[in-house]
């Protein structure tokens, strides 16, 4: 008998394209996001993979903090984009809103967004509701 062939999981970020093929070849190194929204989409992947070596490369060098402690414990379920504004390749700046679920509640927010050396980075966000 055959072996099943192992299912790919969706990106965390809400995207119905494989992990290594969204948000983890960013998390990877091997691309760059091209928008605000894939950085903040990437950036919530990050979240949820307690990947805190990228999310400090991608959080801007002015707002960036030290170190970043991720809480073990913390288990994200979903993330809704709820609007963007300018972040495309042509823009230099960018906003976007969104909704981060985790068990137990929900984090709004609107992150802002800047380019530094071509890249995309976070800049720092404001909490809404």
């Amino acid at each position: 008998m055959d072996a099943m062939p192992t299912p790919t999981l969706s990106c965390p970020c809400g995207r119905s394209e494989p992990y290594e093929k969204c948000c983890g070849r960013f998390h990877a190194g091997t691309a760059a996001a091209p928008t605000a929204e894939a950085l903040m989409r990437s950036r919530y992947s990050a979240f949820v993979k307690q990947d805190a070596g990228y999310l400090l490369r991608t959080w801007h060098p002015r707002t960036r903090p030290a170190r970043l402690d991720l809480d073990a414990g913390m288990r994200w379920t979903g993330l809704e984009i709820l609007g963007t504004a300018d972040g495309s390749a042509f823009h230099a700046t960018g906003t976007v809103t969104f909704r981060a679920s985790y068990r137990g509640g929900s984090l709004h927010e609107r992150s802002r967004f800047e380019r530094v050396d071509g890249a995309w980075v976070y800049v720092d966000g404001e909490f809404l509701d």
